[in-house]
């Protein structure tokens, strides 16, 4: 999070850099030729018609997400979402041969598989490194701090890891097999029904590696970094390998050693036999009764380790032929189809009521929330009172030749409905064309880049949030630049197309997720929404809101001599 201030001093920096690079081809146009934030010279006008309204998205599609949900969040002025996550699995390297010795030598030892280890890597940032002795040698401790951990630091929920049994195919049937099979975000009871009930991530607390429940009953996104213990070749002398924060679970040995090692005859052949032979990996979460965790992950960075041992033949060079006991390790890869599984509860009333209305009453408050969430709705210039195609204001600024200079909509946030501590509020949002589902023209030809942070990017078209410039200071308002966008309805007679608003995981990603029953002003949502758990509450348009946190549209313009 960053302080208002912070973000003008870079704005100072990029306008002229931005100036230098982009290229508005509307220069000697009606509107054209941006100066910038310095408004001395203009007039401004703030008598706009601007109405917005709340909708409700439901279950929108989730399949092969960049990133993913796990556990739960409870976010008060919205609700809890638990996230759960279903995956397939791929080979490393198809076609893997094990036992590779001769099988008409009694003599040798079968393969033995000694432990399975799922492992996906957290988002996670260095705070500090230190040089510690073990046992006379020098090893780095790291110390690290999470990225992308939503709700009470350490909350626990209890995690199930079953091999899936729904088959996550590529294609869908029912369009001819011509489009890519869509999965939502409501799925999860067939998800579920369709597990297979052998719980695979089963370590007793008995065991050492997991003595506090920590890989299933009790479990929680750990900061700390692994330490694994291996030997040297004297079999005695330690050595400790240290890697970064993750979630590492130990499998049941049984169901890998039948499903890889001992696989029937052919299932390994290639990935396309192999993902209908072993569907996948279901992540199951359920609370204990306290408010949780949810963390965003990258899945395709997961792995699963068979770490096993056999006897490796050798052929010396006089032909002799022995056999050396070998360890050994084969990967399964998190690759594949994907679904993220969501569901909402305990929903805020205030929250129910306000997206209920869903498009028919002019707000006071808007909720923007990610995720199976809702989205805001947003109308400028007012009527078209003659039915020409073109708004009664639009046709009074074309009359009157102002000279756009600079429009954006600053949304207030709702610093008291937002006060709850354990509320996250997003770093960004999002406007689009929600007539065509695709972002409006002010954020195509923005090119500025951000050296700190990618999610940073565009900052010219704006929507990072501005916070009060005190320590820990809560954020004020979002501020969103449409300049480009009013001057194409004002010299180009372009559409008054309807503005969507919604919170955003990534500046950077424009694609769009279908929902699984469209309503009546859209059928699909930003999927960078569909990645964020985030939420903010936002003053609408209605006459109730205070004037000066009201929402509105800002125009500074001059007029021709």
């Amino acid at each position: 999070m960053f302080k208002k201030s912070f973000f003008q001093s870079i704005l100072f920096v990029l306008i002229p850099i931005v100036s230098l690079v982009s290229c508005d081809k509307d220069f000697n146009e009606i509107g054209a030729d941006i100066v910038g934030d310095d408004h001395f010279t203009f007039e401004k006008y703030t008598g706009a018609t601007v109405k917005s309204y709340n909708q409700k998205i439901g279950a929108v599609s989730s399949n092969n997400l960049a990133i993913n949900q796990l556990g739960f969040y409870d976010n008060p002025p919205f609700g809890t979402t638990q996230a759960n996550f279903v995956t397939q699995v791929e080979l490393s390297v198809s076609d893997p041969k094990f036992n590779n010795v001769d099988p008409e030598n009694y003599d040798v030892l079968p393969t033995v598989l000694d432990s399975v280890v799922l492992e996906v890597p957290y988002f996670s940032t260095i705070k500090s490194v230190e040089e510690v002795q073990v046992n006379g040698k020098t090893e780095r401790r790291t110390t690290y701090e999470l990225d992308s951990i939503y709700g009470v630091e350490g909350s626990k929920f209890k995690l199930s890891v079953y091999q899936s049994n729904y088959y996550l195919r590529n294609l869908d049937p029912n369009e001819s097999l011509g489009q890519v099979q869509l999965f939502y975000t409501d799925q999860n009871t067939e998800i579920d029904n369709n597990k297979i009930p052998v719980l695979l991530n089963d370590l007793p607390t008995s065991d050492p590696r997991n003595a506090d429940g920590r890989e299933n009953t009790q479990f929680y996104f750990d900061k700390r970094e692994h330490k694994t213990v291996t030997f040297e070749e004297d079999g005695v002398t330690p050595i400790n390998t240290r890697s970064r924060p993750s979630m590492r679970l130990h499998l049941r040995n049984d169901v890998f050693n039948a499903a890889i090692l001992n696989a029937p005859s052919g299932q390994l052949a290639n990935n396309n036999v192999f993902k209908n032979f072993f569907r996948g990996i279901y992540f199951k979460t359920e609370s204990i009764g306290n408010p949780g965790n949810m963390a965003s992950l990258n899945f395709k960075e997961g792995k699963i380790t068979l770490y096993y041992n056999e006897d490796t033949k050798k052929t010396s060079s006089q032909g002799d032929i022995t056999y050396e006991r070998t360890n050994k390790s084969y990967v399964l890869n998190l690759n594949g189809n994907t679904i993220n599984l969501l569901n909402n509860s305990n929903e805020n009333q205030d929250y129910l009521n306000a997206t209920l209305l869903n498009n028919s009453q002019e707000a006071s408050q808007l909720f923007i929330k990610g995720g199976q969430g809702s989205i805001a709705v947003i109308d400028v210039f007012g009527p078209d009172s003659d039915n020409n195609g073109i708004a009664d204001e639009i046709e009074v600024i074309k009359a009157n030749r102002w000279l756009i200079n600079e429009a954006s909509l600053t949304f207030y946030i709702d610093k008291q409905a937002m006060s709850d501590g354990r509320t996250i509020e997003p770093n960004r949002i999002f406007l689009y064309d929600l007539t065509n589902n695709q972002p409006i023209i002010d954020y195509n030809r923005d090119l500025s880049n951000s050296t700190i942070n990618p999610k940073f990017n565009k900052i010219n078209y704006g929507g990072v949030i501005e916070k009060e410039n005190v320590a820990n200071g809560r954020g004020t308002r979002y501020k969103i630049r449409i300049t480009n966008h009013l001057r194409n309805l004002i010299t180009r007679d372009s559409t008054n197309v309807r503005l969507g608003l919604s919170v955003t995981e990534n500046i950077n990603n424009i694609g769009f997720s279908r929902l699984k029953v469209g309503n009546t002003v859209t059928n699909r949502v930003p999927s960078m929404s569909v990645m964020s758990p985030l939420g903010t509450i936002l003053f609408g348009s209605n006459p109730s809101v205070p004037e000066e946190k009201r929402l509105k549209l800002e125009i500074y313009y001059t007029k021709p001599n």
